[in-house]
């Protein structure tokens, strides 16, 4: 096991490795560069001061220099103004006005151009509040989700089994964008709740409308997905052979589902909701900008929309850590539930 782990986390690290390397190519192309300067300087700038802003911050330089000094291993140079001495970049950061070393590995992520400041102290705020957000998504959606299909699963065909199988298929079928739509109509519109906590959302104040609302949103759109993995695992463990000879041994209904079927049957589930994480992930960045809770995914729009290419990076860092490290978790967790799973 310990083998694994360590040779799955060389294989993450490559793989951060080159995502990043192709992500910060496609965020250099010139249509992007060319859009950052002019939301430096002004739209009516000339292409020669347009030019000569990236070549004074250091975006002429070669690219493999450039995504090196993000990385660290390569020293960042300072910009040099019209007398001749070094200054910052920007400013706004404190970025030094020397050659260092200042990159990811020294846990310099960059500065945002956006939100002029440094990319650490906007995108980690942003990921404390996404993590509250799905914290309670999961603690909303999972419990709901395993109820459902245990209950749904313990009596195939019957009434029980075919409602909560529609309901699961009718959330599963609906996006988060629709039921974001109609949770939204149905508290504001039909039943008054919201008493303007739309309105005042954008001070990311917590709200009912920018916090209960997205909460719900996520969760109902997970519970059916979940629910309907749990459904056919649980129906597929009913049928077997050692269920069977515990209910010939005379104990109880209730009792053979909790101490024989229920941890075999949570086996396939567990992986799914360990994959939940990255799909929140990307669910977030649709629901936190239709509710404009300021969070991970609205981060990330932002920085999209005003080419702020640090911020963008960072984003993309992080948005492959959390899917590499969750498949890891779940590799692990799925060997450690079932017995028989040797990991070779």
């Amino acid at each position: 096991m310990l083998q694994f782990i360590l040779r799955r986390l060389g294989v993450m690290a490559l793989t951060m490795f080159c995502l990043t390397l192709i992500v910060f190519l496609l965020i250099s192309l010139e249509p992007n560069l060319k859009k950052l300067a002019i939301s430096q300087t002004e739209a009516r700038a000339t292409q020669e001061q347009l030019d000569s802003w990236l070549q004074r911050n250091g975006y002429r330089q070669n690219f493999f220099v450039r995504y090196g000094q993000w990385l660290g291993v390569v020293k960042k140079q300072p910009n040099v103004n019209a007398e001749g001495k070094p200054e910052p970049r920007f400013v706004f950061c404190d970025e030094p006005a020397e050659p260092v070393y200042s990159g990811v590995f020294q846990g310099d992520f960059g500065c945002s151009t956006k939100f002029r400041t440094t990319v650490s102290s906007k995108l980690f705020p942003a990921l404390k509040a996404t993590g509250v957000l799905m914290f309670w998504v999961m603690v909303v959606m999972v419990p709901a989700s395993l109820l459902i299909g245990v209950l749904a699963g313990m009596r195939e065909g019957s009434r029980t089994d075919r409602a909560l199988s529609a309901i699961s298929i009718l959330t599963t079928a609906t996006p988060e964008y629709v039921s974001g739509v109609i949770f939204s109509v149905i508290f504001a519109s039909w039943l008054g709740w919201l008493n303007g906590s739309a309105a005042s959302a954008t001070t990311q104040g917590v709200s009912f409308y920018n916090f209960t609302l997205p909460v719900m949103t996520m969760a109902i759109y997970g519970i059916g997905y979940i629910a309907r993995m749990t459904r056919a695992s649980m129906v597929e463990v009913m049928t077997q052979q050692y269920i069977r000879t515990a209910r010939l041994k005379g104990l109880s209904f209730p009792s053979v589902v909790v101490k024989h079927a229920l941890r075999n049957a949570l086996i396939a589930p567990f992986t799914v909701i360990m994959l939940q994480f990255p799909w929140l992930l990307t669910g977030v960045v649709v629901v936190e900008t239709m509710f404009r809770y300021q969070g991970f995914g609205y981060t990330l729009v932002e920085a999209a929309s005003n080419n702020d290419i640090d911020l963008l990076l960072g984003c993309a860092l992080v948005s492959v850590f959390v899917v590499l490290f969750t498949q890891l978790l779940s590799d692990i967790g799925y060997a450690l539930l079932n017995p028989r799973i040797r990991v070779q």
